[in-house]
């Protein structure tokens, strides 16, 4: 008989990865697809950040770095803090990581013991609940919905019982695209001090919004823990490299664990991604272009009978409620893929309760690829 795997593993699938599957399938049997599943970026990383790793490449023989990352590159996150919201963080609690999932890791194992009782939002990242049922932790759901703009709030919080010991904000959120107002972060962000709950706030699709910016929890709280990524903003996702704001007691005990589990960050995008924060320029265009996407599928999404749509306040997702055409996403989205070429990702995803009546749609994509995506769609509606 063989031995069986340890029951930590025994987690859901992340099912976009699965229908990126499917996607890939479609195209080894010679049909198109168009990627409307995916949250990543179309284009290429920034020019300065190519040049920098081609010469680190020709100059460094890219031994580790400490386990907290390069002093040049925490300097240069710390000058990001500055510049972007006008706000001081010393270089000191800044931690560079294998991506911003590496980072979740890290956060959660450093922050809450086995069983500890961490509240999110659905429909949220599914990372956040299945990383935390790996670590041995609780995720309580927040079960939010349009009166919230598909955030947490602190009525949600109030309603749940026994205790809560952490709360993730993302704020732009993935899949809703909605962010926390002004207002309401700062009493999330003070309710979670005055209960002695760790506040993580996922910050990486700052940058990516349609009108006000982002706010950091770092602005309202020295003892929340902040991620954010090179992956969205930075188009960055292959280089695998994120960072944290840690609260300063937490930071020996991220050191540590960082040593044990992955000795360093990246050597090679870290030494090129100090350049992304030079190429604004370049960046910002790719903004412009998610703009064109989302302004296009908001106009013509409803046309294809998509019309009750999350807020996409940030990030490049639509979540479009499509409970009037099914009652089970996965299939609803498969049969998609099939007849039209169009991949997307179920609600399921993010929610396993209520997401059998949504679905995701990405516009990271050439906005040739929405335009044709849609007019397929109100073919295939009609």
């Amino acid at each position: 008989m063989a031995i069986s795997a340890a029951r930590r593993g025994a987690i859901p699938p992340f099912i976009v990865m699965e229908v990126m599957r499917a996607a890939d399938a479609r195209v080894a049997a010679g049909d198109d697809v168009l990627h409307l599943e995916v949250g990543q970026p179309s284009t290429a990383a920034p020019g300065g950040v190519i040049a920098a790793a081609k010469a680190a490449l020709d100059a460094d023989v890219l031994g580790y770095t400490l386990a907290l990352g390069t002093s040049e590159l925490r300097a240069a996150i710390a000058g990001h803090y500055r510049d972007f919201y006008g706000l001081d963080v010393p270089a000191e609690r800044i931690v560079v990581t294998t991506g911003a999932s590496g980072a979740f890791l890290l956060a959660f194992l450093a922050a809450f013991d086995p069983g500890d009782r961490v509240a999110l939002a659905l429909p949220g990242y599914p990372g956040y609940r299945h990383i935390l049922t790996a670590l041995g932790n609780e995720p309580v759901p927040l079960l939010a919905g349009p009166a919230t703009r598909f955030q947490p709030s602190v009525e949600l919080l109030e309603e749940i019982e026994g205790p809560i010991h952490g709360l993730i904000v993302a704020s732009p959120s993935n899949p809703a695209g909605s962010m926390v107002p002004p207002d309401e972060f700062e009493r999330l962000a003070r309710y979670c001090d005055e209960k002695r709950i760790r506040l993580v706030s996922d910050e990486i699709y700052h940058g990516i919004t349609y009108g006000a910016k982002a706010l950091t929890a770092a602005a309202f709280s020295d003892d929340a823990i902040v991620i954010n990524s090179f992956s969205k903003y930075f188009s960055m996702t292959g280089w695998r490299l994120g960072w944290m704001v840690a609260p300063e007691q937490l930071l020996r005990s991220i050191e540590s664990l960082a040593q044990n589990l992955f000795i360093s960050p990246p050597t090679l995008s870290q030494r090129a991604a100090a350049a992304a924060f030079d190429c604004t320029d370049e960046l910002e265009e790719n903004v412009a272009r998610y703009a064109r996407n989302r302004a296009l599928l908001l106009e013509e999404l409803p046309r294809a009978g998509f019309d009750s749509l999350a807020p996409a306040d940030g990030a490049f997702y639509i979540y479009a409620d499509v409970s009037h055409m099914t009652n089970d996403s996965e299939a609803f989205c498969r049969r998609m893929l099939a007849e039209t070429g169009v991949a997307a990702t179920p609600g399921v995803d993010f929610d396993p309760g209520r997401g059998a009546a949504f679905v995701r749609f990405s516009f990271a994509g050439a906005t040739d690829d929405m335009a044709e995506a849609a007019r397929r769609l109100r073919q295939w509606r009609r």
